[in-house]
């Protein structure tokens, strides 16, 4: 990385322009930062252009969220006190556009970088009902999910993957309303902090955070004061969530 730039705790990339530490606090500064910004967008629509990508391909075939680019344009258009964009982003957009994470902060090095970009893997997983994920956890559950739609995702790893939309509010810290989560069959260890897809012996299904301190174990991670959920008999680990989308 070069002297132009450094990365802070919270992840996001803070610069110095004409020596000028564009993270502090003041007007002046700020707007040296918003500035330096728009010029990082314009280099990613620069080559996404040289390339023959939309914003939309470029951040899938990145294994980033369909609007990851999106986003940032908008934000920065909207000029709503964003205040960086990731450095994980960066990296993972740079062999995709064929440059380098240098140029496209500063546009020090050469444009033009070849890369052996790795070709992502969509996969289909099916998006099923929290009724159907419940039945799950029984031996006779529902198995067969070729009459169930799917969600197109880049990159998974190995697994047994279903997808869930979520519905209400008690992980919005985590996955708002609305959004999907990916969750893996195949990995039901119990991790503290861990994300999981859980039932009951009634068949009752809820997504929870692994807390094993707590009483119960599995709680809510949200904004909002939730209880944890009333399960009944023993639970059964339906799987891991992995992976938590929504679109803006």
């Amino acid at each position: 990385m070069s002297d132009f730039q450094h990365t802070d705790i919270s992840g996001y990339f803070t610069a110095y322009v004409n020596g000028i530490n564009t993270a502090n606090k003041t007007h002046q500064k700020r707007s040296y930062y918003r500035i330096m910004l728009n010029d990082v967008i314009d280099r990613i629509q620069i080559r996404l252009d040289k390339v023959n990508l939309s914003a939309t391909a470029a951040s899938l075939k990145a294994g980033l969220s369909r609007d990851a680019i999106r986003n940032i344009q908008r934000a920065v258009k909207a000029n709503n006190g964003r205040k960086g964009v990731s450095t994980g982003t960066i990296a993972a957009l740079a062999p995709i556009l064929q440059t380098t994470p240098a140029w496209l902060l500063d546009g020090t090095e050469p444009e033009e970088a070849i890369h052996e970009v790795k070709q992502s893997i969509l996969n289909y997983v099916p998006l099923i009902s929290w009724v159907s994920a419940g039945e799950l956890g029984h031996q006779d559950g529902v198995e067969d999910f070729n009459g169930y739609p799917t969600v197109a995702t880049a990159d998974l790893p190995e697994g047994d993957w279903i997808a869930l939309r979520v519905d209400g509010p008690s992980m919005n810290k985590i996955s708002p309303p609305d959004s999907i989560i990916l969750v893996n069959r195949a990995d039901k260890r119990l991790v503290t902090n861990g994300c999981y897809v859980i039932t009951d012996e009634t068949g009752q299904a809820t997504y929870k955070r692994y807390r094993p301190n707590d009483d119960p174990p599995f709680q809510p991670a949200s904004y909002k004061d939730i209880p944890a959920p009333k399960l009944d008999g023993t639970i059964t680990v339906i799987g891991r969530v992995r992976r938590s989308i929504i679109d803006m």
